[in-house]
């Protein structure tokens, strides 16, 4: 691996594309950076969008519980009512962030239909 690198000289491929370059049009060299620069515009607004986009890591356990085996109902009717209350307040969240996204996502939406896209 390293023998290959050893024939590597940077100095001889600027000369190389000099050289390669020298033989094109001047159209052909406009379009070869045109197309270079809508190509990494392309990969920066998807790499930067990726990023935007936070995706809570969320495991999804279930947890086995040793019950009492003299539990009253009332117990019983107190636990389900916290873990109802919890539910509903996940549920809530999520409703909020969905929310905030679809609005963002309508303001965009708004912009291209301006611009008639």
């Amino acid at each position: 691996m390293w023998k290959y690198f050893a024939r590597f000289s940077p100095l001889r491929a600027l000369r190389d594309l000099r050289a390669f370059l020298a033989t094109r049009q001047r159209y052909e060299i406009f379009t070869l950076f045109g197309a270079a620069a809508v190509t990494w515009t392309v990969m920066w607004v998807f790499l930067t969008d990726s990023r935007s986009v936070e995706i809570p890591y969320k495991r999804n356990i279930t947890y086995v519980q040793d019950w009492r085996a003299d539990r009253s109902q009332a117990d019983m009717q107190a636990l389900e009512k916290q873990m109802s209350t919890a539910r509903t307040k996940e549920q809530r969240e999520l409703e909020e962030r969905q929310k905030k996204r679809q609005a963002e996502f309508k303001k965009v939406d708004d912009f291209l239909t301006s611009w008639g896209i």
